[in-house]
């Protein structure tokens, strides 16, 4: 077992060797994930190219989501079940489908992955009802372009046209590929997703999925339609102002991108489709989680006001559902000297906490 985190009991029984992911918090490759991620299975190996190198991480970001690194505790208290479905969904290139109440940190644990393998910027594809695959692989502006042409067909300062100028090149300036469209590019190393809030969804979305999660690779029909005449075109991203080139109207990854899709239970997804994910579902965090979440987000600034927070933290969650960042909040609050836990009368403090940590759901709200 890793150095980098403790033995728990989730973890007494299980071979530990091949974890790529011990979910430490923090950056821990020593060698190039290339060197460590074994061979997908046959059945999930695919071959895109021109093979892509990830942009940056967007460090920055990271902290925003998950405290700076600096502040992450040596030993963060991951679930050991988290950990294995991390890794098994890794090594059989699978989507990870992550189940569980609000605030128990399914949407962070993509942030997690990116930090501690280096991967890059992460991928994120919110979900509501109007949500089509199309939207997620990719958008195309023909409006756009049918006003442009008209435009430099009427404009005397756009210049005479070229007879010999292919206008269908122009195509790409039009066209943007989404979260999942830019996800499934051909990288080397796996670009990180998040699916957010599937239950949101047209129940045909997860149906929709199912090819494009089989296959690894998708189509842009306006580009099929000019491929013997434009060989290449060049489009936007779900990356700021990075470009893709994209070959005979098709994008086929290399390595399947890690995809976690956060789901609330909120209602049945089809056998077909949860087939094709690994599922993990995560529990309501411990109250060493919980110390660990707090110190990672404010060092020991938050030491004066952690066990009492924690602890009516516990007690408003035995009656009602909450969730981890509004804990976040009452020790914000703590800590800045907006209120003072210990200057304050029970019943005011408990005022302010009615009002912090208001219940998540519809129940005595009549």
């Amino acid at each position: 077992m890793s150095a980098d985190r403790p033995p728990d009991d989730d973890l007494a029984n299980v071979p530990t060797d091949w974890f790529i992911y011990r979910g430490a918090g923090r950056p821990v490759m020593d060698v190039s994930l290339l060197e460590t991620l074994p061979p997908p299975p046959p059945w999930r190996d695919f071959k895109g190219e021109p093979v892509l190198q990830p942009p940056p991480e967007d460090l920055a970001d990271l902290d925003r989501r998950l405290g700076p690194v600096a502040l992450v505790p040596p030993h963060l208290p991951a679930s050991g079940q988290e950990v294995v479905a991390v890794n098994v969904a890794l090594c059989l290139r699978r989507p990870l489908l992550v189940t569980g109440p609000p605030g128990v940190g399914k949407s962070t644990l993509a942030y997690q992955v990116s930090r501690e393998l280096r991967l890059g910027p992460v991928l994120r594809w919110p979900i509501n009802s109007r949500t089509t695959l199309r939207s997620g692989l990719y958008e195309y502006d023909a409006i756009a372009r049918v006003q442009d042409a008209r435009w430099r067909a009427e404009s005397p300062s756009a210049g005479p046209e070229d007879p010999d100028d292919n206008r269908e090149r122009d195509i790409g300036d039009y066209m943007q590929l989404g979260p999942l469209g830019t996800a499934l590019l051909p990288y080397e190393l796996p670009r990180v997703l998040l699916i957010d809030e599937f239950d949101k969804s047209d129940p045909d979305l997860a149906n929709d999925l199912l090819d494009v999660f089989e296959e690894g690779s998708y189509q842009i029909p306006e580009l099929c339609r000019i491929r013997s005449r434009v060989d290449t075109v060049v489009v936007g991203t779900a990356d700021g102002e990075r470009t893709a080139t994209i070959q005979k109207g098709v994008v086929t990854c290399r390595a399947f991108p890690f995809i976690v899709i956060t789901s609330n239970g909120e209602r049945d997804l089809p056998p077909a489709f949860l087939r094709r994910c690994v599922q993990l579902t995560m529990p309501e965090p411990s109250a060493d989680r919980l110390a660990a979440l707090l110190a990672a987000r404010f060092s020991q600034s938050s030491e004066p006001y952690m066990e009492q927070l924690i602890r009516d933290f516990l007690e408003y969650r035995s009656r009602q559902p909450v969730a981890a960042d509004q804990l976040l909040n009452a020790l914000y609050l703590a800590i800045q000297g907006q209120v003072n836990p210990s200057d304050m009368d029970d019943a005011s403090w408990r005022q302010v906490l009615d009002v912090v940590l208001h219940r998540l759901d519809s129940a005595g709200t009549g």
